[in-house]
């Protein structure tokens, strides 16, 4: 099914077209999907559940109400109305949603979460990328895919010194070592990265279902071979599930362009 586009503005800015596509899909594996996700110009994100027995499934979830409680005033049909998030209110946002987490959960579960917000900067537009976990977003530009979010420490640790490679990484025995999550442990603070939207921006937010089952090197094959996001996102899922699809699997892809 081809994704409708939606136009998101602020008052100092022209339009930018966005057409968004998302999928979830509980994998081969497990019964219930924990996985939650959010599409809500100009907010977009991925929240991967852990804990189980519905307990992972009730973070996620809570996390995406969350942040799209946010939102409220901001939208009519989805188009904004000209208020923007920054990365304070963003901050303020995740850290409710890490204070609901722990009162309904009791600490015994958490989530990850991933995601962008369309921000104003100097009158243009920006990419807000936001990450706690790991859970990913990519961009991809010119006919390159740069994974924009960090992993957790241990994992990206020994990626950054050499110790390991990209490939070694995705089958690590410390690769789902999640060091940072919402509802639980002691380290729920976002990492933030600011990006200039650029001309043919293609966006892809994910939860690690996908990222454990398909290569960057897939990745980059399928997100530019298709024209239609929601053709892309439904091409990803079907990687991920015959490569074993041993994790729920969740993500969004956004087209920008100006108008």
């Amino acid at each position: 099914m081809a994704a409708e586009p939606v136009w998101w503005w602020t008052r100092h800015m022209a339009p930018i077209r966005l057409t968004v596509g998302q999928g979830t899909d509980p994998g081969l594996r497990r019964q219930l999907n924990e996985d939650s996700l959010l599409v809500a110009p100009p907010l977009f994100a991925v929240a991967d559940g852990m804990g189980g027995h519905e307990a992972g499934e009730v973070a996620s979830r809570i996390c995406v109400e969350t942040l799209q409680a946010g939102l409220a005033g901001r939208t009519v049909n989805g188009v904004h109305a000209g208020e923007v998030l920054d990365i304070g209110e963003l901050r303020r946002l995740i850290a409710a949603a890490d204070e609901r987490i722990r009162a309904a959960a009791a600490s015994r579960a958490g989530t990850t979460v991933s995601g962008v917000a369309l921000v104003e900067v100097e009158g243009k537009p920006n990419w807000l990328v936001f990450n706690v976990g790991d859970s990913r977003t990519y961009r991809l530009n010119g006919g390159k895919l740069e994974q924009v979010t960090r992993d957790p420490p241990e994992a990206q640790e020994l990626l950054d010194h050499g110790r390991i490679t990209a490939q070694q990484a995705l089958v690590h025995p410390r690769r789902n070592v999640v060091t940072r999550a919402l509802g639980t442990g002691e380290d729920a603070e976002p990492d933030f990265r600011l990006l200039p939207v650029e001309p043919g921006d293609r966006v892809l937010i994910c939860s690690a279902g996908l990222t454990s089952e398909v290569s960057d090197d897939h990745l980059h094959t399928i997100l530019p071979a298709l024209a239609n996001p929601q053709d892309v996102v439904d091409a990803l899922v079907q990687a991920a599930l015959r490569s074993g699809g041993r994790d729920n699997i969740t993500l969004v892809v956004i087209d920008a362009a100006e108008a």
